[in-house]
């Protein structure tokens, strides 16, 4: 993509500190483009600005990230795409708050292809991860790039099943975009700005804040048709993304659960306040015109009648203790543990804390 030619002057109005995305654009709707604000007398700018604001405008600190800004910019694979780019997504001039500027590394033609928000859970079960993984990999099959903010348990999860589709995904950061955050998911962003995209509005070196993720959060769902809540408990942040896609006009869909798991409340909260019941892939794509499945057997109800036998058909889909399956089997605590240990091993069973043990679905091949 080729920059701006005033790209330093979008850069400088947008790093002023305490000036924020709406008091720019009032500049941007009252005196045009940037190089036409910078031009203007301060004493016409006081009239949007804080006095603090305009007393930053030609401070060193405001010229070194600028300069900061345009030398990463200059990298392969680096791009700010200003409000005034066609590369600029369309989806994003829909919200109510769209940012004057977006730092993106990697391919920037995701931004203006068809996409799905997926979130949920950063303490996620095993099984919430395995679907997240396998409904992002179906839905990048079908086309749809997927949408997610990077964090751990689902939102990685999501990645990860985007990447292996020809739909992709984008992480939209909470950070500077040269800033890894959480660390543990290092190596995926780095597939990620190989493969996909990553995506801030905020300035370079801007660390990890509580305040920020609401902001990114809006931009999830701004990017997408529809968001996909795989699993949440009633204070999760994904339920915040869940309402901002409401807010802008978003499809909202969401995973049910076990209704003990308090990882599921979240879930079945959206789905009684009006969200699309979700068990597969299809659920999604019948909603979003254009699209279909490709090749994919999802969820519980794919799985073939008389699957399980032994132990397993004992166990439910809820979590459960080791005493429970010993009077529900009639067997020993030895015998039982032995038993969850292979089932462990081979994949259709996963420890969790406080001793429970939930049994994992497997795709149908």
């Amino acid at each position: 993509m080729t920059q701006d030619p005033g790209l330093a002057s979008w850069l400088r109005l947008a790093l002023i500190p305490g000036l924020g995305p709406a008091t720019l654009r009032s500049m941007l709707r009252t005196f045009g483009l940037p190089q036409q604000v910078l031009a203007r007398k301060r004493a016409e700018l006081a009239a949007l600005a804080a006095p603090a604001a305009l007393a930053a405008l030609d401070s060193d600190e405001v010229a070194q990230a600028v300069s900061r800004a345009l030398a990463w910019a200059g990298e392969p694979g680096h791009h700010v795409i200003t409000l005034a780019d066609d590369g600029f997504p369309r989806m994003l001039l829909e919200i109510a708050d769209p940012p004057a500027l977006l730092y993106a590394h990697g391919r920037v033609e995701l931004l203006s292809r068809p996409a799905l928000a997926v979130v949920g859970s950063r303490n996620a079960t095993p099984q919430g991860e395995s679907n997240a993984q396998a409904l992002g990999k179906a839905l990048s099959d079908a086309g749809l790039t997927i949408v997610s903010g990077l964090a751990l348990g689902i939102d990685a999860a999501a990645h990860r099943g985007g990447l292996a589709g020809p739909g992709s995904t984008i992480a939209v950061l909470g950070t500077g975009i040269d800033v890894v955050y959480p660390q543990r998911n290092a190596r995926l962003a780095a597939e990620i700005a190989e493969s996909g995209l990553l995506l801030s509005e905020f300035p370079l070196g801007t660390a990890p804040a509580g305040q920020n993720f609401p902001r990114r959060n809006r931009l999830i769902s701004g990017l997408a048709r529809g968001c996909l809540v795989v699993e949440a408990a009633l204070a999760s942040g994904s339920l915040i993304t869940a309402r901002a896609a409401a807010e802008q006009g978003r499809e909202v869909f969401a995973m049910p659960g076990s209704i003990h798991s308090p990882l599921a409340k979240g879930c079945h909260a959206l789905i009684k306040s009006g969200a699309k019941l979700v068990e597969s892939a299809e659920d999604v794509l019948a909603e979003l015109s254009g699209f279909r499945a490709s090749g994919y057997a999802s969820t519980a109800k794919d799985m073939p009648a008389g699957a399980d036998s032994g132990l397993l058909a004992h166990m439910g889909h809820d979590p459960v203790d080791v005493d429970s399956l010993c009077s529900r089997a009639g067997m020993s605590a030895e015998q039982v543990s032995s038993e969850l240990l292979r089932l462990e091993l081979d994949g259709r069973v996963a420890a969790l804390p406080g001793g429970l043990y939930q049994r994992l679905q497997k795709e149908r091949r």
